[in-house]
């Protein structure tokens, strides 16, 4: 499988996994400006954007480090484009990942925020 093919399956597996949670997914790889989104849902009147990250082993240390500064102000900034484009500027909002191992889905809520960001 492809490494496109292995990210986008992975998503898939959060998407179902947050439906069974309770969250609606709203959009899946949300694409503006300078990043793309995989995952934006809502648990309540919260708008979650999340990041999937998907490993076949811990070799590389866990999934969640691979978001780096510079990927979660992407992340950010294109929620931000989100929001105001769905007209929900005054909804709360959260970020979160979800670690994808063999076997284990391990979902971080409020993984970081935009204070260090913005």
């Amino acid at each position: 499988m492809s490494r496109r093919g292995f990210g986008s399956e992975g998503e898939h597996l959060v998407r179902d996994y947050l439906t069974g949670r309770g969250y609606q997914v709203l959009d899946m790889n949300y694409r503006r400006g300078p990043g793309e989104i995989d995952v934006v849902a809502r648990q309540g009147d919260t708008v979650v954007f999340i990041e999937v990250k998907r490993r076949t082993d811990d070799r590389f240390g866990r999934p969640a480090e691979a978001v780096t500064p510079q990927k979660r102000g992407r992340i950010v900034r294109t929620a931000l484009l989100y929001l105001q484009e769905r007209r929900c500027g005054d909804a709360p909002a959260r970020f979160d990942v979800v670690e994808l191992t063999p076997g284990r889905i391990n979902h971080i809520e409020g993984a970081f925020d935009a204070s260090d960001i913005l």
